[in-house]
């Protein structure tokens, strides 16, 4: 490959250091379509002649059916996923191979090939993405009007739909789908034809390779399109972000599933049972999802660090590109697939959830906008009031709607009977009616908006 310049073949420390197969055969499709593409142009630009071309083509298809059936073999010598396309069509074809590589370098094919690459990831963790939407609409359909406590620092706050409590994590996807959708319309530019790193003599036509790779146009400069990979850091940091919000929900499916909460019964499916204690149902798949975010950080930040002292343009730092993405990738998908049986198969305790956010007093909020609307206290003042109520609650062992009127009028003789028509939790959801808010009626105006964000377009 590297014909007279060396004289001695490399170590085997070297070549096993060099070699990219063992990894980056997972591009075998991209490189082929991409070469299939390239030798395209070649003949209709004259390049080469349409009888070599026609072989080319012939034997890149016959690779591309020994690889789907048989797996791409790994030969260290070949280094890479392109060498050894190169060196399978030369068998085949014989010395008309060599003209395939005329006007590119492994520089803008490697490029190439990793943009289609995580094109298509990104596309297929969009289509995920959007069934996991779909599945918390459902289920926050179902329980539009269940009850739960809604927290802050862990602390009961206020009470909350569960239906709403399961559309903010919709709303958080709805961010993660777009986040990688602007990724790939900035990545949606072609790199083949920069060459090694200055373009080529050759009078190619890199507007025709990129249409028929699906781009929408060709790179702007050479030396930047053999050196970015902006479009794989996008990806990992659209994938990190994505996976804390994966990692939040698996989080809270951890907590409600423990007996103090008794919030949810996980499925079978998603659980796993102990060694030596016959009772448990271990949350394993929301643990390990929460685990995979860490590992798909980690992979983003192994690709900060590689790319952080790059000079202009190729450096084989580049090679240890596509391991985090193609682990993060792995990880991401299983995280959502997982979550997605989750969110679906899930039961939900009602009962326990009311029941829990009844106590706690988590309505003593509405009370305090209570006097703010009724006695006309400022909400200072108000909140003060309040506080001084729910000490009182305390100390008889009560929650805030058992105690009787004369026990608000010790605190403040301004409260009347009408206070009792806030202090329970029906009232109390149904009353944060602002848009964006918990009132079931709200809820289902962005359920509604989400279906419609959801359907597929006719």
């Amino acid at each position: 490959m590297w014909g007279g310049r060396f004289a001695d073949g490399p170590s085997s420390i070297m070549r096993e250091i060099n070699a990219s197969i063992p990894f980056d055969k997972k591009l075998w499709r991209h490189d082929i379509r991409a070469s299939l593409a390239h030798v395209a142009m070649l003949e209709e630009q004259g390049i080469v002649e349409a009888e070599d071309a026609t072989q080319i083509i012939a034997g890149l298809n016959q690779i591309a059916q020994e690889y789907e059936a048989d797996g791409v073999p790994e030969d260290l010598d070949l280094e890479d996923i392109h060498m050894h396309v190169e060196a399978r069509l030369s068998e085949i074809i014989g010395p008309v191979a060599g003209r395939l590589h005329t006007a590119r370098s492994r520089n803008d094919q490697v490029a190439t090939d990793f943009r289609l690459w995580v094109r298509d990831a990104m596309d297929m963790v969009d289509s995920a993405l959007a069934t996991l939407q779909l599945t918390l609409v459902d289920r926050a359909e179902e329980h539009v009007a269940t009850i739960m406590p809604g927290f802050t620092h862990l602390q009961s706050a206020q009470p909350v739909s569960l239906g709403h409590h399961l559309m903010a994590y919709y709303e958080m996807i709805r961010r993660d789908r777009s986040r990688f959708a602007d990724a790939r319309q900035r990545m949606n530019e072609s790199p083949l034809g920069a060459a090694a790193l200055a373009g080529t003599g050759f009078p190619i036509d890199r507007e025709k390779t990129a249409s028929l790779l699906s781009f929408d146009c060709p790179t702007g400069n050479s030396l930047d399109s053999v050196s970015d990979r902006d479009f794989a850091l996008d990806y990992l940091m659209a994938a990190t972000q994505c996976s804390l919000h994966l990692s939040r929900l698996a989080e809270e499916f951890v907590i409600w599933a423990s007996q103090p909460f008794g919030f949810v019964k996980l499925p079978d499916s998603f659980s796993t049972g102990s060694s030596i204690m016959p009772q448990k149902r271990n949350p394993d798949a929301a643990e390990l999802v929460r685990g995979h975010a860490g590992r798909i950080a980690g992979a983003m930040n192994s690709l900060v660090i590689t790319m952080k002292g790059l000079p202009l343009a190729y450096s084989k730092d580049m090679q240890d590109d596509k391991p985090p993405v193609f682990e993060a990738h792995d990880l991401l998908g299983l995280s959502i697939a997982a979550m997605t049986g989750m969110v679906g198969e899930v039961e939900f305790s009602n009962s326990r959830m009311r029941m829990l956010a009844e106590a706690g007093f988590s309505t003593a909020t509405d009370f305090a906008d209570w006097l703010v609307r009724e006695a006309k206290l400022p909400f200072r003042e108000a909140h003060h009031v309040t506080g001084a109520v729910v000490s009182l609650a305390e100390e008889q062992g009560c929650g805030l709607a058992d105690l009787s009127l004369d026990q608000f009028r010790s605190i403040d003789d301004r409260i009347h009977d009408g206070v009792f028509s806030v202090l329970g939790v029906d009232a109390s959801v149904a009353s944060r009616s602002s848009y964006g808010g918990t009132a079931p009626e709200q809820v289902k105006v962005q359920i509604a908006k989400a279906r419609k964000a959801l359907a597929p377009e006719s």
